[in-house]
């Protein structure tokens, strides 16, 4: 069969474009690892209480963000966020994110330091690229009961008393998105708990997710979740959510990334004299 030159060129140019998808899902299949590694390492064990963390990007990778980081006398620092965005873009940002908050949880005193010097770290570089992040830190101090925090424009986290049981919102602390303006002070709150309390940090990929009717799973579901699961430990609380999550979207494909950080109070107070202060 004659092949003349311009079949042998589009038959050269297919194959060069098979190829070169090959390659492209095999670097979006290396990078979906990496986030996973970085975002799903073990929880870490904490004096007078457990934490637990997950996240389902909405694509092969996400913008959710959720971090962990160990203080001196057995403090720890939880954040989590949402940057703008899905897939690609929003996972460079995640990282870039990430990288900010490891440095500044190692430098500062309090959440709101830590979010000061990451907006201070991130602004130029959000607003070239149009975007922003938002953040919630908090440091749970398992000596005092304490739970102090701060907030960048995020989900404000869900309180479930576990004498109650009561669920609210926990008491309010303002502050703007991370990329927003420059020069930021975030004012921190600090909130006492106590045994069999839970503080429950979500995006808000989880109540706006959406069955086939159009119906959010909203934040009425989540709170009717949580008290049918406050008795259960964390990871047992997170498999649960998402199992509800999965049985109100009955299929309909994911919209955004639901991510998600719980932390239970075992005992009114912890005795930090055993504890081995990490290095920060």
């Amino acid at each position: 069969m004659y092949r003349n030159k311009y079949t042998y060129d589009s038959e050269q140019e297919s194959a060069g474009n098979i190829q070169h998808d090959k390659t492209l899902q095999r670097e979006i299949n290396l990078a979906k690892n990496i986030q996973s590694v970085l975002l799903n390492g073990k929880a870490p064990e904490i004096e007078g209480g457990e934490v637990y963390g997950s996240t389902m990007p909405a694509r092969l990778i996400g913008g959710d963000y959720y971090d962990f980081y160990p203080l001196l006398n057995g403090k720890i620092r939880i954040v989590i966020g949402d940057v703008m965005g899905k897939g690609i873009p929003a996972a460079m940002l995640m990282i870039l994110t990430r990288g900010a908050f490891r440095s500044a949880a190692e430098s500062t005193q309090s959440p709101g330091k830590t979010l000061t010097a990451m907006n201070q770290a991130l602004y130029e570089d959000l607003r070239t690229l149009k975007s922003f992040v938002t953040l919630f830190c908090a440091d749970w101090d398992p000596s005092t009961g304490l739970l102090t925090y701060a907030n960048a424009g995020h989900n404000l986290p869900l309180y479930i008393k576990g004498k109650d049981p009561l669920i609210e919102e926990l008491p309010k602390v303002r502050g703007i998105m991370i990329g927003g303006l420059p020069n930021q002070e975030y004012k921190e709150e600090t909130i006492h708990l106590e045994k069999q309390d839970i503080v429950f940090f979500y995006t808000d990929g989880i109540i706006e997710a959406q069955n086939k009717a159009g119906e959010l799973y909203s934040i009425k579901r989540l709170i009717n979740t949580l008290l049918q699961t406050r008795e259960k430990n964390v990871a047992e609380i997170e498999h649960y959510i998402m199992t509800s999550i999965d049985k109100f979207t009955k299929g309909v494909p994911q919209r955004d990334d639901i991510t998600m950080v719980v932390l239970k109070i075992k005992k009114d107070q912890a005795d930090i004299t055993s504890l081995n202060a990490p290095i920060i």
